[in-house]
């Protein structure tokens, strides 16, 4: 007993996702520190559960409570905390330190996990896409990339950023090569919106809990590794080649939020993406927020092409639309994708979605006010799906236009048609983003022997 009091006592600070990594490759197996408890922010329903004791190892037996963030002040002090550890993304610098000051004040030093200890070296090559902010394009550029790498005959896994909003034990390492994979996974629509466009291009992508495990099993197929980042996050692999986004329609984010800013800065290229969508002096004002800030790597413009599956279907027709729920959410976007596409048609109409809002939907404008007349597809969980659902067929409108890459029209009970809207990857200027990936293959040796 004597033994086990001396453990450092820690908490650590999470969304279900880089808290959970965090732990399995620090604090896991380490008899020196003992792990009280997680805490839940930016995801709805995550609190209340437990990191299950298959993942959390030998010296966890009960697993590890996960508790509201709310709570941590008071948990501190109870559980004598030594060590508050901050392991979640996209969160502005002010509020970092407000849970810093909340962790010295309750007695505890306040730490963040940086690269050294916490990515995993991987035995293929890994090039890793990550983004100052959320909804700035990183994913189309994930998924172009991963078909330009296979188009040179080289075998890819992508490996996207955790989560793991379900039954963890389960959750450990997933593979998802069809629609039958994420049926069976349950997964919830903030994953579909991540893994079906991979497998609509007849990719793979891996993901789950323990990152050591679905590395090794990414290794056993693929001959680049394609780290997909969730959030702002800072990849949980080092990679052999760094692209970073910045959003040509978002200046003075740059440097505002962790771990954005620290992703930038560890940067081999930037992209500075919506260059199509941004007047010429924001763009310029963006390329040197991201110069200054990482002077080294090259700057990349790409555009985010907007592209409408039946822009016919729009003529005359009231509109709602759906867009990719992270972006509008906590990345701060008042609208995306669908809101760009159905404003470009001639004779659509429309409609602003919060009138018609069912209770768990209201919650979210409530929760985020910036979000324009658009609906975010969140679904975290069946009773938030439902409210989707019930939310789209109350609303005064003929169709819906679905910004987000999740499959909304599969959604059960779904009683309007929907026609999908797509932003696509394009190098918009000298250095291309396609040229440096050649050179870096070139210069690497990667795939010499393919035909």
């Amino acid at each position: 007993m004597a033994e086990q009091r001396s453990r450092r006592r820690i908490v650590i600070l999470g969304a279900a996702g880089r808290d959970f990594h965090n732990f399995n490759v620090v604090f896991r197996d380490d008899p020196a520190v003992e792990v009280v408890a997680f805490t839940a922010a930016q995801i709805p329903g995550i609190g209340g559960r437990r990191y299950p004791a298959a993942l959390a190892g030998a010296l966890y037996p009960q697993g590890i409570p996960i508790l509201d963030e709310s709570e941590f002040d008071g948990l501190c002090r109870r559980e004598r905390v030594r060590d508050v550890v901050f392991a979640y993304s996209d969160v502005p610098h002010a509020q970092v330190m407000h849970l810093a000051s909340r962790a010295v004040a309750a007695g505890a030093d306040f730490r963040l996990l940086g690269p050294d200890g916490t990515m995993l070296r991987a035995g293929r090559p890994v090039v890793a896409v990550t983004a100052v902010r959320t909804g700035c394009g990183k994913s189309q550029t994930a998924r172009w990339l991963a078909g330009r790498l296979s188009g040179r005959g080289l075998g890819v896994a992508a490996l996207r950023h955790p989560m793991p909003y379900g039954d963890l034990a389960r959750e450990r390492v997933q593979r998802f090569a069809s629609r039958t994979d994420l049926d069976a996974a349950r997964c919830t629509v903030e994953e579909r919106e991540e893994y079906e466009p991979y497998i609509a291009l007849g990719q793979v992508v891996f993901a789950g809990v323990d990152y050591a495990a679905i590395l090794a099993a990414a290794e056993g197929e693929a001959e680049v590794i394609l780290w997909d980042g969730g959030n702002n996050d800072f990849p949980f692999v080092r990679p052999d080649l760094s692209i970073v986004l910045a959003d040509a329609l978002r200046p003075g984010q740059a440097d505002t939020h962790y771990p954005g800013e620290a992703a930038l800065r560890m940067a081999d290229v930037v992209v500075v993406n919506k260059v199509n969508a941004a007047p010429e002096a924001q763009v310029a004002r963006v390329e040197a927020e991201v110069r200054a800030i990482n002077p080294q790597a090259p700057v990349v413009r790409a555009a985010s092409l907007v592209r409408l599956e039946a822009p016919e279907a729009l003529r005359g027709k009231r509109v709602l639309v759906v867009e990719d729920g992270p972006t509008i959410t906590h990345g701060g976007m008042p609208h995306g994708a669908g809101f760009v596409a159905a404003g470009a048609c001639e004779g659509a109409a429309i409609v602003d979605p919060r009138p018609f809002a069912a209770p768990d939907i209201r919650a979210i404008y409530a929760r985020y006010p910036h979000i324009g007349p658009v609906l975010p597809a969140v679904g975290y969980g069946a009773e938030q799906v439902a409210a989707l659902v019930e939310t789209i067929n109350r609303a005064d409108a003929d169709l819906v236009v679905s910004g987000t890459p999740a499959d909304i029209a599969a959604l059960p009970g779904l009683d309007k048609p929907v026609v999908r809207a797509r932003y696509d990857y394009a190098d918009a200027g000298e250095p291309t983003l396609g040229g440096i990936v050649d050179q870096w293959l070139e210069d690497s040796g990667i795939g010499r022997a393919k035909p």
